[in-house]
């Protein structure tokens, strides 16, 4: 499980461990951490060319002290001072001892246009808003120019808690981060400026409950359920699929595909697409007399496809099982009714779909995805699930916000959300909570996507089908 924590807890963390270290033991480790990944990045060290990016505060330090390590290597490397009133001094005078130079930010942007590596020391993991026009002219000039660019912690420009971007910021190939990961590393827009992340220990001690977390391949295949010998069709898990309409019959036979390919024991449609989904798929059980009379069910999903049959929405909960609630469901669920459910809701809309139950834009949904999610979750007392290139998942009490980031772009295609939406009904059915089961078909989903499309366009039903190998890959 990889963990983010907020900017507080960090800052109480290194104050705890600085109080009973030498001055200065933390941020040599992070330097020489630092130094590390950027050796690693160039290669070959000696001849190399590295500009350091310097702002006022310890992202500045250590940035300084990690440049006079590589200069002791044979590096050439200069300093461009941002604030040359408020560098901290003992990293500068490291450096020049080790014989690297310092400029003013003024002669920058040559240096930084000719070089083979710039380190961004311009904002600590406190910093709010965009670059200002000095820091950012030079960020703009390393993403113009040929080098490699290390972000120090968090890449400057971006909010370390929340991942908003409000402004000019730097964009990494890497981001070498202390710690833990900060919330921004893993969420978009900020974790696109990111790069690869990676993480070097220095020793904090955090608490056990995080801002983030994300699961990995171990994680997932310990929630994953496994049907035992004497498991039935109904100890594997019966979902029900109250979904599609006579225009959007495809929905339908995506959701009862990603069902099905989600290890349910057995799926109960009911809806007018039933002719649709018993032709592709008829083991399905197809039932015309709406839920409360289509059996026995450990799960239902509604919505995908559903058009306007706001009947059957408020039918399915009423149901006293868990429930996924997506598509057109989101629209047509009252909100008094999910929140007076006893059993668990998911919800898993797109920022489109957020934005219409915030009544905010959808530029601002996707600007800061997390405040979203955990705004819905709050709303609704519900589960919420928010798709996009990071999808989000907040649970109703609160708590460590789940992230997934095994997806790909070839995802944004018509039918993807029905795929996902049955999938993650199907974890429901087999006893996982609502948290569990939407991070598992996130994970899930995400890798089938990857295997179907393979670097080239896929289809929904493409990502149903490559279910069972991402499902393989995580067990094995």
């Amino acid at each position: 499980m990889r963990t983010a924590y907020s900017v507080e807890t960090v800052r109480a963390a290194e104050r705890e461990l600085m109080a009973r270290l030498p001055e200065g033991a933390l941020m040599q480790r992070a330097a020489a951490g630092l130094a590390a990944a950027c050796a690693d990045l160039l290669g070959r060290v000696y001849g190399s060319r590295v500009v350091l990016l310097v702002g006022s505060g310890d992202n500045g330090g250590d940035a300084l002290y990690a440049g006079a390590r590589l200069a002791r290597r044979g590096a050439g490397v200069t300093a461009v001072l941002l604030a040359p009133d408020r560098t901290h001094p003992g990293g500068l005078a490291a450096l020049r001892r080790a014989g690297g130079t310092a400029v003013r930010a003024d002669a920058g942007e040559g240096l930084v246009e000719r070089a083979d590596l710039v380190v961004d020391g311009i904002v600590g993991i406190g910093g709010k808003g965009g670059l200002r026009p000095d820091a950012a002219a030079l960020a703009a000039a390393a993403e113009r120019s040929r080098a490699a660019v290390v972000a120090v912690d968090l890449p400057s420009g971006v909010e370390a808690d929340t991942g908003e971007v409000r402004g000019a910021a730097v964009r990494a190939d890497l981001t070498v981060t202390f710690g833990t990961h900060k919330p921004g590393l893993l969420i978009d827009p900020a974790r696109e400026h990111a790069g690869s992340v990676r993480l070097v220990d220095i020793g904090l001690e955090l608490p056990a409950e995080p801002e983030l977390e994300a699961l990995q391949h171990a994680d997932l295949a310990r929630l994953l359920p496994v049907p035992a010998a004497e498991s039935d069709k109904y100890r594997r898990g019966v979902v029900g699929v109250a979904a599609g309409s006579a225009r959007y019959p495809g929905a339908a036979v995506l959701a009862v595909a990603g069902a099905l390919r989600g290890g349910a024991g057995a799926v109960r449609y009911v809806g007018p697409a039933g002719d649709a989904v018993i032709a592709r798929f008829p083991e399905t059980l197809v039932s015309d007399r709406g839920p409360h009379k289509a059996g026995r069910v450990q799960a239902w999903v509604v919505g995908p496809g559903a058009g306007d049959d706001a009947a059957t929405v408020a039918e399915v909960l009423g149901e006293d099982v868990p429930v996924l609630v997506d598509a057109d469901g989101l629209r047509l669920a009252d909100r008094g009714a999910v929140r007076g459910r006893t059993a668990p809701t998911l919800m898993t809309p797109h920022a489109g779909e957020a934005a219409a139950l915030l009544g905010v834009s959808r530029e601002k949904v996707e600007a800061g995805r997390l405040a979203a999610v955990r705004e819905l979750a709050s709303r609704y007392g519900a589960t919420v699930l928010l798709k996009g290139s990071t999808t989000i998942v907040a649970d109703a009490g609160g708590g460590a916000v789940r992230v997934n980031a095994t997806g790909t772009s070839w995802l944004a295609t018509a039918g993807s959300g029905d795929v996902l939406s049955g999938l993650a009904g199907s974890l429901l059915a087999a006893g996982l909570s609502a948290l569990d089961a939407g991070s598992a078909a996130a994970y899930l989903h995400g890798l089938a996507g990857r295997y179907a499309a393979d670097g080239a366009p896929a289809g929904a039903h493409d990502v149903a089908e490559a279910i069972p190998e991402a499902w393989r890959d995580v067990r094995d």
